[in-house]
């Protein structure tokens, strides 16, 4: 069996671990390719890297100095190594919830060093917070928050007999009682807010409080829904499920309802016996279900996860889900149009003619951006029930020249029907060529400006070789070389991309591109294409961009998910953090740092855009109760000294 994933081993780790990916099938074309991009690259790389070129001189000669630079209104912060977080002095910052901490006044209580026991585990706020926002019900700050994962280790902290002997390896589930306890503590927590004289709290026991966890009811809507390859004995119909998993980014609607983005599903399912063949079994491979997942061992109590015997359930997981904060006993919606994948998050725009538009990625080294327009305007107070089924997907393809164009996923596109489109989106998208990206991550569109923004990892494959010297490909056999959005192998710093729609239109298929910032560590690379572009200086330092919002103004928050080893090639980055950037002169400040170990991850601000909330997940011990506790991820409020706005 596999070691537990999330605590052990980073999801590429076991990816690599788990599928190493075949040779490029048609080498020939990559070479081709290559040839055809040397005017480009070559003459870009000349002087050190494509991007640092293209870094300097796309930010002085973009479209966007048609715009006023916003204020970055903070000094930047140094970076940090300890075990707490950092602000600027002109900042104040406090916790608001801790994984573990009551919804409901009958929650069981926190052991700082057990935790939290089964029985109430899903009447208590969730572990490893990551996207969320903020919704206006009747007055009231709604928070709707992400719990994305478990730490197995300190969740199970394992059994022995009186002599000693080891039962059960701490992080290991060994019974029904375990995996109910792990499947409680994710999905997504929704909750009042209120604000006193000691700060923000949650309201325990308000009607609105609610946790959706892998065992709450969902349903499906659009191509997907009903069809043969969503149907399980359990399901006949195919049009219900249990369950929201790995919710990782989110997002929201205009019409007030909460997007949740289900990334690494694959994960939580296993096999007792064999893997499925044929058309499922291909399905696995270009999505990485194996027969051990992550090490949470539900197929072994639980047959709905046991592929071996239900085939079908992973088909029913790896959607953006809808839930209504407004209404706690609404039933979640499973949108199958919008493609079934790695899903970050989910930022709308709206096209000039009032369509609604929602840009994704899919978190993987090689895979792709998508987005998706509705068939029907958007109207304030009309009817929203069709604008999340009815319309086409599209993925991105992204040209050397600095432009690119949104292919739609049509049944004439792809050789797929519409269904397997939904449920096989990376098999469509590679067949119409979308172009391979490293690791797609949070998106964010600009409030200010026809723009919007896309967080890319970092992708150790890029570019990279086999023995044979072939170039690696993605799960689907689609080669990582260089392209030009991605213009680094062996990328382990990431970089964000920044697009712009034909005629200022969402709706458009056509758009230019270019790059924001690639990170980088000037101090240890002197030149060249590791030393990021003319934005990366030693004040600023960070790796492996990966959460990312624009506040009212314009203002680009930026938070890590990276190496913070603070060596090597990562020497002075320190602790992940969060950073802010001007969209016109390219600058960027560091605004937050976090407690070691930690990812910084998720951003929304109250109603009065006084207070900002930010995610601290997985930290090291002993944040941020202190000695002799458990860590606990947690929501910490951010505010300005003086009270005045932010975001």
């Amino acid at each position: 069996m596999t070691e537990q994933k999330p605590h052990h081993l980073t999801f590429d780790e076991w990816d690599e671990a788990n599928f190493p990916r075949p040779e490029v099938q048609d080498f020939d074309r990559v070479v081709e390719r290559a040839i055809s991009r040397r005017g480009f690259l070559g003459g870009a790389l000349a002087f050190g890297s494509g991007a640092a070129v293209m870094g300097a001189g796309l930010l002085k000669g973009s479209t966007a100095l048609a715009q006023s630079p916003v204020t970055i209104p903070f000094e930047g912060i140094a970076a940090q190594t300890d075990g707490t977080i950092h602000v600027p002095e002109s900042y104040d910052w406090d916790v608001l919830v801790r994984w573990g901490d009551p919804l409901f006044s009958d929650a069981p209580e926190w052991n700082p060093q057990t935790g939290i026991p089964t029985e109430g585990s899903d009447r208590v706020f969730g572990e490893n917070t990551d996207g969320m926002e903020i919704f206006d019900v009747n007055g009231a700050n709604v928070l709707v928050v992400n719990s994305e994962y478990t730490n197995n280790d300190i969740n199970l902290v394992g059994t022995a007999t009186a002599d000693g002997d080891s039962v059960a390896e701490a992080g290991t589930p060994s019974s029904a009682d375990d995996v109910l306890r792990l499947q409680n503590f994710q999905g997504v927590t929704v909750m009042e807010l209120a604000e006193g004289d000691a700060g923000w709290s949650v309201v325990v026991d308000s009607p609105l409080n609610r946790r959706i966890t892998h065992l709450t009811p969902m349903t499906f809507t659009g191509p997907a829904a009903g069809h043969e390859l969503m149907q399980t004995a359990a399901d006949p119909t195919g049009m219900e499920s249990l369950g929201t998993f790995n919710n990782c980014g989110s997002g929201r609607t205009p019409w007030g309802t909460y997007l949740t983005c289900e990334e690494n599903f694959n994960g939580y399912f296993g096999a007792t016996g064999d893997l499925p063949t044929g058309e499922v079994g291909a399905g696995y491979a270009r999505y990485g279900i194996s027969v051990d997942g992550f090490g949470y061992n539900y197929h072994a109590f639980d047959a709905r996860f046991d592929v071996s015997e239900t085939p079908n359930e992973p088909h029913r997981a790896g959607w953006i889900v809808e839930i209504d904060p407004a209404n706690p006993e609404s039933t979640p919606i499973k949108h199958t149009a919008l493609g079934r994948f790695k899903h970050e998050n989910a930022a709308y725009a709206l096209a000039n003619d009032g369509r609604l538009v929602v840009y994704m990625g899919d978190d993987e080294r090689g895979e792709f951006m998508y987005k998706w327009v509705s068939a029907n305007p958007y109207e304030e107070g009309g009817d929203t029930s069709t604008l999340l089924v009815e319309g086409q997907l599209f993925a991105a393809t992204f040209a050397d020249d600095m432009t690119g164009e949104w292919v739609a996923l049509t049944e004439e596109a792809t050789g797929m029907d519409a269904a397997r489109i939904a449920i096989f989106t990376r098999t469509a998208a590679s067949a119409v060529g979308a172009t391979t990206m490293d690791r797609p991550e949070w998106i964010a569109v600009n409030p200010t400006a026809a723009e919007a923004y896309c967080c890319l990892t970092n992708n150790s494959r890029r570019g990279a070789t086999n023995d044979a010297g072939e170039v690696l490909t993605n799960a689907g056999g689609d080669p990582m070389e260089v392209n030009g959005p991605n213009p680094r192998e062996t990328n382990d710093y990431g970089q964000i991309l920044r697009w712009r729609p034909e005629n200022d239109d969402h709706g458009a298929v056509d758009f230019t591109w270019d790059l924001y910032v690639m990170a980088g560590n000037p101090t240890v690379h002197t030149e060249g294409p590791y030393a990021g572009t003319d934005n990366i200086t030693a004040g600023n330092l960070f790796n492996s961009p990966d959460g990312m919002m624009i506040d009212s103004t314009g203002l680009i928050w930026i938070q890590t998910d990276g190496d913070d080893s603070n060596e090597g090639d990562f020497e002075g980055m320190g602790n992940n953090q969060m950073l802010a950037g001007d969209p016109v002169s390219g600058e960027i400040r560091r605004f937050l740092t976090g407690p070691k170990g930690s990812e910084v991850t998720g951003l929304t601000w109250s109603l009065d855009k006084r207070t900002m909330f930010v995610g601290i997940q997985h930290p090291a011990a002993p944040f941020p109760d202190g000695e002799g506790s458990l860590p606990r991820s947690a929501i910490v409020t951010v505010k300005r000294a003086d009270g005045e706005m932010l975001g």
